[in-house]
């Protein structure tokens, strides 16, 4: 027999979700959407301490609209593509602007980039073909915010230090002599979490694509 312990954290587990569209938390991801063209207003004539703050306040309350939704049961279906959506388009804007505006190397927007872009187009692929759904997992949840947290850094751009020197190589800041804003540090953390993180949604996305495969196969056999 199962123990309580068990049942219990299988009923915590468990997410009643809805098919509503106009909740609390998905309003306030439709907000976070609206600030991204401000926040490159901002950034592109030279405001960069209020470039930063909307920066900030469109990447924090993305905690806050996961925990209203979990604790008020307004978990939706809407939300549970819209909130990863904004998180992307939130970090494309992020990164095409510093690269914009010269504070981050290209090499780092590609990486970026093309990974976001995989997640979105890869994520609705298998979503419309197979009604397959891999969940953001909470590793996911930091290398975003480590990233928002380096970005956030790099938009302040203070204070700006020199740089270790060990490499030769203006495309490594923080390792080379160049000088650098600390945030890159957070930003290399976060690539690396976030590279580990996309390898797992691509295997889990593939055990439950073949799932759904044998289990539209087993039908016709049944009937």
């Amino acid at each position: 027999m199962a123990s309580k312990e068990g049942r219990g954290g299988q009923e915590r587990g468990k997410e009643n979700v809805s098919n509503r569209i106009l909740t609390v938390p998905n309003v306030i991801s439709l907000v976070r959407l609206c600030l991204v063209p401000v926040f490159l207003v901002l950034l592109f004539n030279g405001y960069d301490l209020m470039a930063t703050f909307l920066f900030a306040l469109a990447a924090g309350t993305d905690w806050v609209d996961g925990q209203i939704a979990r604790r008020t049961n307004a978990v939706s279906r809407l939300g549970q593509l819209l909130d990863p959506a904004v998180d992307r388009i939130l970090m494309i804007a992020g990164v095409a602007g510093l690269f914009l505006v010269g504070r981050l190397p290209l090499w780092i927007i590609v990486v970026v980039l093309v990974r976001d872009l995989a997640l979105l187009v890869g994520g609705a692929a298998i979503l419309k073909r197979y009604q397959v759904r891999v969940a953001v997992i909470y590793p996911g949840k930091v290398a975003t915010t480590l990233l928002f947290v380096g970005f956030a850094a790099l938009l302040l751009n203070w204070p700006v230090l020199n740089g270790l020197g060990v490499v030769n190589a203006s495309w490594l800041p923080g390792l080379s002599a160049d000088p650098y804003s600390w945030g890159i540090w957070f930003v290399y953390a976060g690539l690396v979490l976030a590279l580990i993180t996309t390898a797992y949604y691509a295997a889990a996305a593939f055990v439950k694509v073949r799932a759904a495969k044998r289990a539209s196969t087993a039908q016709p056999e049944r009937r």
